[in-house]
């Protein structure tokens, strides 16, 4: 969900690493920390704190361990996007059935995202039809 006060949509586009950068090891780094922004019940994440702009995760989703390995997995595959902060890509999207997850990156030195769905409208160029998989 695209917040408000935004003027021009978020460009997501897959990007290709720096050089000298090997995701295989890099996506060992990366986990899940979640946000209670986008959580509407208590979690692992803490109290929720849903904001009105921003999307509502899915409660069945509450393992981050599963959710660190979807990222490992995404990250690993090359599915991130710029900028890079520090050692890791802000940006980094997961398909799972018909739904693609946005992960962001909120902790640079230690590789920590949080994530949420996005509409298909927001989909980088390369989940379209089968892509992402």
């Amino acid at each position: 969900m695209r917040a408000p006060h935004r003027r021009r949509p978020l460009r997501r586009v897959r990007t290709s690493p720096p050089e000298g950068v090997a995701l295989k090891e890099l996506a060992e780094r990366v986990s899940y920390v979640g946000s209670a922004e986008h959580k509407s019940y208590p979690s692992f994440a803490g109290q929720p704190r849903l904001r009105a702009d921003a999307s509502k995760y899915d409660p069945k989703l509450a393992d981050p361990a599963r959710i660190t390995e979807w990222l490992r997995e995404t990250v690993a595959q090359g599915n991130v996007g710029a900028p890079w902060e520090g050692d890791f890509p802000r940006y980094a999207w997961h398909r799972v059935n018909d739904v693609v997850y946005e992960a962001r990156l909120v902790n640079r030195e230690l590789g920590q995202y949080k994530g949420y769905p996005l509409g298909p409208e927001e989909w980088p160029e390369t989940f379209g039809e089968d892509g992402g998989r």
